[in-house]
């Protein structure tokens, strides 16, 4: 019998998974604090109430349910109870991370920076850090470090216009949120319990000349800018390709972002 797979938290990225497992014949669930207004656009029998920080809501999740775990996994010790109530240690999960979990590189004399993958050394000072590092080792989650997401409602190109971000040598790395949906099912299918893989779509840019294509393809121009000596990091996604078979819907950042400005305007 195919278990149904629930959503644990139904912000940008799990409204998309919502999008995605819709289409199929897997039986799902989407959860937030709030479900009848926060996912109002959703059928009433998909919505389901979870809140990490409200243990009576989490007898709400069926017993041998796979999960997608969408928002940060802190503070440890609800993470920690909550997976205490898990039925069989044989439920697959997937967490949602972040790169942002990699310690700052000290060698800011080298440029570009060196590529990061699954190996380098963690931050494990940032609770959500701890929260995922505990569901890898204890629960058997995989763990997808996801870079910065971006798509429809999230166009890099507002992040310009508003002065969010400016033009600096710091590396970016992103993934189209449609691209991390797709990426999420296939781990959840084939990835292995325990395992971490870094999710982006693997061509690191700056911010200098991502600013610089949005001028010259757009007009959009960018606020002056900022000294900003952090050279950022360059994401490899070597091990999600090579062992999970990823393939990108939107490799390139850029004919993204044109299909995101065309539809948006």
């Amino acid at each position: 019998m195919t278990h149904p797979i629930i959503i644990l938290g139904s912000g940008y990225t799990g409204r998309y998974l919502a999008g995605s497992l819709a289409t199929t014949s897997r039986p799902f669930f989407a959860t937030s604090r709030e479900p009848d207004r926060n996912l109002s656009s959703m059928p009433a029998d998909k919505r389901m109430r979870f809140d990490l920080q409200q243990p009576s809501t989490w007898r709400n999740i069926p017993a041998g349910a796979d999960l997608i775990w969408c928002f940060p996994a802190a503070p440890l010790d609800q993470v920690q109870a909550f997976s205490r109530t898990f039925d069989t240690p044989a439920r697959r999960m997937v967490v949602l991370g972040s790169t942002s979990a990699y310690e700052a590189s000290d060698r800011s004399d080298e440029y570009p920076p060196p590529w990061t993958d699954e190996s380098a050394p963690l931050d494990l000072s940032k609770p959500r850090v701890q929260g995922e590092e505990f569901l890898r080792k204890n629960c058997g989650a995989i763990l997808l470090r996801v870079a910065g997401i971006y798509g429809p409602g999230r166009n890099p190109l507002d992040w310009i216009r508003t002065g969010r971000v400016s033009p600096t040598g710091k590396y970016v790395n992103l993934i189209h949120v449609e691209d991390l949906a797709s990426i999420c099912l296939l781990a959840l299918d084939k990835g292995k319990r325990g395992e971490a893989y870094n999710v982006s779509d693997g061509q690191p840019h700056t911010w200098n000349e991502i600013c610089a294509t949005a001028q010259q393809r757009w007009g959009v121009t960018a606020a002056a800018a900022n000294e900003n000596p952090s050279p950022g990091k360059r994401i490899s996604n070597a091990k999600l390709r090579s062992e999970l078979g990823c393939t990108f819907r939107y490799p390139d950042l850029y004919e993204a972002m044109a299909l995101i400005e065309s539809a948006e305007g």
